[in-house]
């Protein structure tokens, strides 16, 4: 049997760490945080009771009728392992490096260092083709919807990993209605920023129609593709770590971050 252990709460699947860099940085200035394989419970959502516009005392009947809708609400998630270790990009990718690949900056909002936005996934999948033909490689490409959570839970196990979401998200309450530079919020525990708000980004995965991701895996085909995290002109019930939606979204409101593979 295989010996495993246990980090912040999530799995590790032994021998897979060895010999490889924490972080990364590619010849555009991309910078990448190792993320290690292990497993976790995707999906899962437990809403805090708190009706909305109730001050002071709160009755015992409004009481429970607000656990009630949290228990209605409420998702046990499933167990999804993630297999091999791989890397991360530690930002969204900024109108900088998406025109060093492409030649061009299709944002509404113009600023090098916020990230790019107005792209749609064939857009996404574009770039990463240009950005492996400029490194001779094949190491890069749109996370896959489970390795996303996973990077973005980064062992915790709550909906804005382990923060007051203001403290790591740009959204409707706190944006202005306008994209921000990235890595101005904290990161998430693995080193990761902007996973919650700034721009909803794309991931590989096909949208399965439903209210969370029915497998570790998404299905084979579909009309559009999944988007990740919320974005800055999102509501805060949709900057959590467990939201599954389908674009194409708010233009003005999308990017991507990519992952480039491990040895």
């Amino acid at each position: 049997m295989l010996n495993t252990r246990l980090l912040c709460g999530i799995l590790l699947l032994p021998g897979l760490l060895l010999a490889q860099p924490k972080t990364l940085t590619n010849s555009i200035g991309m910078e990448f945080v190792l993320v290690p394989a292990g497993s976790f419970v995707m999906g899962k959502f437990e809403p805090t009771c708190a009706p909305a516009g109730l001050q002071g005392n709160v009755t015992e009947s409004q009481a429970a009728e607000c656990l009630k809708m949290a228990k209605a609400a409420a998702r046990p998630g499933f167990q999804a392992v993630v297999p091999k270790p791989f890397y991360m990009g530690k930002f969204e990718v900024t109108q900088e490096q998406y025109r060093k690949v492409m030649g061009k900056n299709p944002s509404h909002f113009s600023s090098d260092n916020c990230p790019v936005d107005s792209v749609t996934w064939k857009d996404a999948q574009a770039f990463i083709r240009k950005l492996n033909a400029m490194e001779k490689t094949r190491a890069y490409r749109l996370p896959a919807e489970v390795e996303w959570e996973y990077a973005a839970r980064a062992g915790t196990q709550d909906e804005t990993q382990g923060a007051k979401r203001q403290e790591v998200a740009w959204y409707m309450s706190n944006a202005g209605y306008v994209s921000h530079p990235v890595g101005q919020k904290a990161p998430n525990a693995w080193g990761l920023y902007d996973m919650l708000g700034n721009v909803w980004e794309w991931v590989e995965d096909w949208y399965d129609e439903q209210v969370q991701p029915s497998g570790p895996k998404g299905p084979a085909s579909g009309k559009q593709h999944v988007l990740r995290g919320g974005g800055f002109s999102a509501h805060e019930k949709n900057v959590r770590v467990s939201v599954h939606a389908g674009g194409p979204g708010s233009v003005i409101n999308t990017g991507f971050r990519v992952v480039r593979a491990a040895q």
